[in-house]
């Protein structure tokens, strides 16, 4: 039942898509067989403002000064290893019992 409803979903889809088709196919047939339409009179082009002039900066560049080195960071004391303790020994978890099993049936024997 299930798959008959996935079947007849997937070919109303199919369909409305088709009919979709149809129906962009005729209207773009029917708008390229219109008449002559007037051509749109072409806008003058826009004119740039001029950019007012940059001032020339100085050809010399003033000096940086030189930088410092940085102190050297001081050293950490270091950090004793730490140890875990040994884990306590858990007690042996107890046996799962067996999943009983289902018996098969064989198909009846053919003539």
């Amino acid at each position: 039942m299930a798959a008959y409803s996935n079947c007849s979903i997937l070919f109303a889809i199919i369909a409305l898509l088709s009919l979709s088709s149809i129906t962009t196919s005729h209207a773009g047939r029917s708008l390229l067989q219109l008449p002559n339409l007037p051509t749109i009179p072409s806008l003058p082009k826009p004119t740039m403002p001029q950019l007012p002039n940059i001032p020339n900066f100085p050809a010399a560049l003033p000096t940086l000064p030189i930088a410092t080195p940085l102190p050297s960071l001081p050293t950490l004391p270091s950090v004793p290893k730490m140890t875990l303790p040994p884990m306590p020994s858990m007690p042996s978890l107890p046996n799962m019992p067996a999943i009983p099993t289902i018996p098969t049936l064989s198909p009846p024997p053919s003539n």
